[in-house]
């Protein structure tokens, strides 16, 4: 009631203002009596089309702008081109300069207004009282885009939690879960001594260890019950004949998520936590991580990985998008969520080749590739096939007499993986085509020929076969072969530059005065936030990667990869990364919407149905991308 009575004592131009900062990160998650300062402060100024507003000329910044409508066009001069460019444009409700104010500099960009503007303004003295005093303002004006991305996230799993409950955050360090000081035992120990160890102190585990203290194994009741069923031996034999040999182990530092995803991937239920020298200082099980969460990512790989039958994988596929309902709750950001579904696809796929293998083993060891967003470990609940083969040929057979034999088989399980929710592929990127089961040789000499004969369709290849690795079968010829691709397109400048030229093509959905611009396949008012907004991310980053030998085919882990190579600058790195995850965020939580409401999902949006908080995120981050491809079209002179 105070705070009512204080908002009708202020003066009625103030509470306007007021009124309108709460309309705009980050003055909508500020303190009324710091939305106050700012409006009591501010001086409004109008500045007609191609008014200078603040130039490098005018020396050290000493006031602080926000858009109060119109646009405000940043120019400087590309010395090469020694010309203006526009670099960007900020819109109604954004502000600037932030890093020339902070920074008690002049500006470096020259601000002219686009069209009829009006602005606020506050004087350097006010600006310095609001970092000082308000946390949210002082956390925008640091980080900037990243600091409103968070405010997304937050948002995302808070609608997550409504139906999650509460839990401890993914990204807890593991340090917080383990168990301290746990059981342990010598290799020579008979199993029946481990077993009354584990029993005497209500733990479903034992770690082995050496003199040292560094674990050699691991024995649970799980390998009990097997040990028995299968009157494998005897109670009084040393445990490390049935321990699980090289536990998995990670250190304190890492969190709960990556924990999370190794169990998930081998099937396993117990890690062990380790010290900076390999030491053993703790076991986390599936049970800690979980054990305040209705969220079972480990469980639910088990059940896909060991299912008897096709209709059992089919019938779990409704399972994977609660799942990714409830990670959001935790606190996965949308690269790990990513990660997750990616993780459940390739536990899928391998039970589909299992199974396919007991029923009708053809006979020959195989790799199954995979390619695009899959490859790129990048899938979200949209997704279709892109596989195929890789075969060393046996000695006695031809090439051609392989694929007789594997091509049924690759037929069954592309049409059993489409029962499963993988939509089979209409440009037949499958490995039940005959162009994409291929031996070693074939795939190396597919890989020359089409690096060395850049075609348009070549060209569109690029985005899916460039981003490939194994999810089945031995991985040291697709090793070889990975390499030799790397270091022919690093000798190959015009392969790059054409790369580069295709990439290029990928533009951002944004006008020159940064207005959406629209989908033109009969969509009305819609932005496809994969072709649009991942896309360009994707692609550029690719050729980057390519040039400078990143083998990695993530598109956040290449970014990291070339800002340590040096290739990108770091803080450019973060600013692209947190843009990237933003799209994919935004993406992913349309996809669940689409799913509570029984539609088809699309990877379309309208941007008419974002809040202002998300549109303007939005609109940055397709910027950012804007700004990732001027430096490739800097880099190959395009």
């Amino acid at each position: 009631m105070a705070a009512a009575n204080q908002d009708s004592t202020r003066p009625q131009n103030t509470r306007a203002i007021m009124g309108f900062l709460q309309a705009h990160a980050p003055f909508s998650s500020m303190d009324e009596d710091h939305l106050a300062h700012f409006a009591e402060h501010a001086t409004l100024r109008f500045y007609a089309d191609g008014d200078v507003v603040l130039s490098p000329d005018d020396g050290i910044v000493r006031k602080f702008y926000v858009v109060k409508q119109g646009r405000i066009r940043g120019e400087r001069l590309n010395q090469k081109a020694d010309k203006t460019e526009t670099t960007f444009e900020i819109s109604l409700g954004e502000c600037f300069p932030l890093a020339a104010i902070i920074g008690e500099r002049p500006t470096r960009t020259l601000h002219r207004a686009a069209g009829d503007t009006f602005c606020l303004s506050i004087e350097q003295d006010a600006f310095v009282t609001l970092f000082s005093e308000s946390e949210s303002f002082r956390d925008f004006c640091l980080r900037g885009v990243s600091s409103l991305l968070d405010q997304v996230n937050q948002r995302i799993q808070s609608g997550a939690m409504a139906s999650m409950g509460s839990s401890i955050s993914l990204s807890t360090p593991l340090e917080r879960y383990a168990l301290r000081n746990p059981i342990v035992c010598s290799p020579d120990s008979s199993v029946r001594k481990a077993v009354a160890r584990m029993h005497e102190n209500g733990v479903g585990s034992i770690v082995i260890t050496d003199d040292s203290r560094h674990p050699t194994g691991i024995f649970t009741l799980r390998d009990l019950r097997t040990m028995i069923a299968e009157n494998a031996g005897s109670l009084d034999a040393p445990v490390h004949q049935f321990m699980t040999k090289d536990p998995c182990c990670l250190t304190a530092q890492a969190d709960a998520f990556e924990a999370a995803l190794l169990m998930a991937e081998h099937h396993f239920a117990h890690l062990c936590v380790v010290d900076e020298e390999k030491k053993l200082i703790g076991i986390v099980s599936e049970r800690d991580l979980f054990s305040l969460q209705r969220v079972d990512l480990v469980n639910l790989a088990r059940t896909i990985g060991t299912a008897t039958h096709l209709r059992t994988l089919v019938s779990l596929r409704s399972d994977v998008s609660r799942l990714v309902d409830a990670m959001l709750a935790h606190g996965a950001d949308s690269g790990q969520v990513v990660k997750i579904i990616t993780t459940l696809n390739d536990v899928t796929v391998r039970r589909v080749l299992e199974l396919n293998i007991k029923k009708n083993d053809p006979g020959i060891p195989f790799t199954w590739l995979t390619f695009g967003s899959e490859g790129r470990q990048e899938q979200t609940l949209l997704t279709d096939q892109d596989n195929g083969i890789l075969f060393k040929t046996p000695e006695g057979m031809t090439e051609d007499q392989v694929r007789e034999k594997l091509l049924p088989f690759a037929r069954t399980v592309n049409d059993e993986l489409a029962e499963c929710g993988f939509t089979l592929c209409k440009g037949n990127i499958m490995a039940s085509n005959p162009k994409l089961c291929l031996s070693d040789r074939e795939w190396d000499d597919w890989f020359i020929r089409f690096i060395d004969a850049s075609t348009p369709q070549n060209l569109v290849y690029s985005s899916i076969f460039l981003d490939m690795r194994s999810v089945f079968g031995p991985t040291d010829s697709l090793h070889q072969l990975l390499e030799r691709v790397l270091t022919r397109i690093r000798k190959n400048d015009l392969f790059q530059k054409m790369l580069a030229g295709n990439a290029f093509q990928r533009k951002p959905p944004l006008t020159m005065f940064r207005n959406f611009r629209y989908v033109s396949d009969g969509k009305k008012r819609s932005l496809d936030l994969k072709r649009q907004g991942l896309a360009p991310f994707v692609e550029s980053v690719r050729v980057f990667a390519l040039a400078n030998g990143v083998e990695s085919a993530n598109t956040l882990e290449r970014m990291d990869e070339l800002a340590q190579k040096g290739v990108f600058d770091a803080k450019d790195a973060n600013a692209w990364k947190d843009a990237y995850s933003l799209i994919q965020a935004i993406r992913m939580r349309s996809h669940q919407e689409m799913l509570d409401k029984g539609e088809e999902l699309t990877n379309y949006i309208d941007p008419d149905d974002l809040n202002p908080l998300d549109k303007r995120i939005l609109r940055e981050s397709f910027r950012q991308a804007q700004r990732l491809q001027q430096k490739l079209e800097i880099t190959y002179q395009l």
